[in-house]
């Protein structure tokens, strides 16, 4: 796994953290809600790191990374939220945390 430039301001462990979070959002075959418009997956990460660059001087953990790239619109306030088939949509932060503890669980046994 390749871990950019961008995200030099974390601990490699975090870096780490949050390239596979960007990640599972490309491969998840579920969409990304932004302002009541649903986004593919590889769309919704791309929009996660331009954020990520963008509050990447705020950001010193995976959490907030969540926090500030994946949670809301900085825009209009509204919550981003994750559409997976089948299921009901879920605030993205929550998703989001679900996978990192599930990953944290594999990774740090």
């Amino acid at each position: 796994m390749s871990i950019t430039a961008s995200l030099a301001d974390v601990s490699e462990s975090q870096a780490l953290e949050i390239e596979y979070l960007i990640s599972y959002l490309v491969t998840s075959d579920c969409q990304m809600i932004r302002n009541g418009k649903a986004y593919s997956g590889e769309d919704g990460a791309k929009h996660v790191r331009r954020k990520y660059d963008y509050f990447r001087d705020r950001i010193s953990s995976t959490e907030d990374f969540i926090g500030y790239a994946a949670t809301k619109s900085t825009m209009s306030g509204r919550l981003y939220e994750v559409l997976c088939a089948g299921e009901a949509p879920a605030p993205s932060s929550a998703w989001l945390l679900k996978e990192l503890e599930v990953y944290r669980g594999l990774h740090h046994e």
